[in-house]
This record gives structure tokens, sequence and C-alpha cells, in this order.
């Protein structure tokens, strides 16, 4: 039994008005996790409004109940509580004034940012879709397919498909359960992992031709310019599939994928595995995040990031 999921529980039955948001720049398992719950309340006759501040991008667009998602600011409207799926912070979620409510956090990412009035913070777990499943249980909810469908989506995406460092026995575990409950994995697949658009396989070309490899292909670069979208008349794209690939590079150890913003400024994300811990390069430059998984902004030029990251790699053990 889990403590937190009990009081959680509880407090969302006896609330009336529940709002509940994500993560900037959502991903399929914040979107997925967040849809799930708001099936499960809606289920409980509670009035729940699932309110985000950046539309996702394809394929998550084509999540079950998709549509019912509302894009915009929180406050000033009335709530009992909000629940915050992965986002521990303001500027995690891109809300302004949540402290005027009853906040609720669910994350599987290790936080020290601001605590709120509930709290369930558990890094052992592969996706917040597994503590949501969890969740229904107190809630007394039924899972249906379509929240079956929804939770074991946020878990493969979570995953990269059971490929991922985070993947243990119970997240295989809920998954063969939520497959017993109606997701069907094969569907699931093809919609997380096989939805490219013919724009969207061109700009996985133009990434991939900045491929640049160091100390015997140990490390890697791929940068991803603002004129790329713009030349392919795409505004943002989904981009961990294209990290992704190149981290399967048979010796690399760790990949920085740079992209640049509107402004010219760059999102670093960075993605190691074995023992090479990319959150502590990340934390250096002001980000964070998992160990095989985090990112970092820079105001610096494309070539002076991969300069200085440079340096950061030489104190590795690659």
């Amino acid at each position: 039994m889990t403590k937190e999921a009990k009081e959680i529980a509880e407090k969302l039955k006896n609330s009336k008005k529940i709002a509940i948001t994500s993560h900037i720049r959502p991903d399929g398992d914040s979107i997925g996790s967040g849809l799930a719950l708001y099936l499960m309340l809606k289920k409980l006759g509670k009035e729940v409004r699932y309110i985000n501040k950046d539309i996702p991008q394809p394929p998550l667009t084509l999540f079950p109940y998709f549509e019912v998602i509302e894009y915009g600011d929180i406050y000033p409207q009335e709530f009992d509580v909000v629940v915050l799926i992965e986002c521990s912070t303001e500027e995690r979620s891109g809300q302004k004034n949540l402290n005027k409510y009853f906040r609720i956090l669910i994350d599987h990412h290790l936080s020290n940012e601001e605590q709120v009035e509930l709290n369930w913070v558990n890094p052992k777990e592969s996706a917040v879709a597994i503590m949501i499943y969890e969740l229904s249980t107190y809630l007394g909810v039924e899972i249906t397919k379509e929240i079956a469908t929804l939770l074991y989506s946020g878990i493969v995406s979570d995953t990269g498909g059971f490929r991922f460092t985070n993947v243990n026995a119970k997240a295989l575990r809920v998954s063969s359960e939520l497959i017993e409950k109606g997701a069907d994995p094969i569907e699931v697949n093809r919609l997380l992992f096989e939805n490219y658009t013919p724009q969207k396989v061109r700009l996985i070309s133009k990434v991939l031709s900045t491929l640049e490899t160091f100390f015997e292909d140990k490390a890697a670069f791929i940068t991803m310019y603002k004129s790329f979208l713009a030349d392919l008349q795409l505004t943002d794209v989904e981009t961990e599939d294209i990290v992704t690939i190149v981290r399967s590079i048979r010796k690399v150890k760790i990949v920085a994928f740079l992209k640049e913003n509107d402004d010219g400024t760059f999102r670093v994300s960075l993605r190691s595995r074995d023992n090479v811990d990319s959150s502590k390069i990340a934390e250096k430059f002001g980000g964070g995040g998992h160990m095989h998984a985090s990112g970092f902004y820079s105001e610096k030029s494309a070539s002076k990031i991969k300069k200085i990251l440079l340096e950061e790699f030489k104190k590795i053990k690659l």
C-alpha cells in the first residue's frame, strides 16, 4: 500500500472541482496519465478539466479523448484542487499562481523544488502512468479499455518501447495487466512509433546529416537549426526518436542534441547509457534530469556549446 496514493485518493474523492495540468512540452507519459486521470475522475462524477499551457505534438494528438484538453491559464478560475502531473514548479508547468490552490503533485522525477500540499514522488517508477494506475485502486475506479490504452501508452512512451534503462519488472507487470484490460500493444506501438509524416522523415534526415562523433565514436553531437523546421514548414516536432537513433550507435556513450529556439538560443538534450551520468553535466549549466536523460538551455552559439561540452566529456571515462 502506498500512503501517498491513499491520501491523494481521499482528497480527490472529497473534492468537487478539479483541474489537471502537466508540464510544458508534454510527452506521451504526461498526456496519457493526465487523460487517464481525467477519465477516472469523470467516472466519479467530478467536475474536472485538463488544462495545459502547451499543445502536444503528433502523434500524441491521436490519443483517446485528446480533444478534452484545454490550453491556457488555470488561475484565477475556481478549483478545489489542482493535480500536477510531472511538474513540481510553476516554471515546469507554465502556469502562474498555483500556490493559490490546494496542489497535488504526482511525479516519478526526483525534485528538490517547491513543496506542495500533497506530494507523491517515486523515482523508482518507470513512468507516472504506473502511479496513476495504482491510484485507480484507491479511487475505486474500474479500468476501461480507453483508460488502459492511455496508461499503457504512457509506459511505452517513457520507456522508449521498453528499451530504456528505466524498465523494470513492475513496468512489465503493470503493462501486462493493462493489456488484459483492453490496451492493444500493436496499435499503441503503431501510434507512437509508426506515425511519421514525410516532413518528419525529411527532418530526421537533415538532423542526422549534422552528426559528429568524438573520442572514438563514444560521444556524439547532432543539431537541429530553426531553418530546418522553416524549410519543411514545420513549427515544432517531437524529437526524442531522433536522439534515440544516435544513441543506438554501437560505441556511443553520450549524445548531445542541440535544438535551436526561435530566439537563437539552444535547448540541449543529453542522452547517455551505461555508467555515464548525463545529469551531472546538465546541472553544471543550470539544467538537470535523469542519469541517462537530461538537458539545459544555453544562449551560446552551437559551436561554443559543443566546445564546452567536449571539455566536460573529456573528464568522463567513456
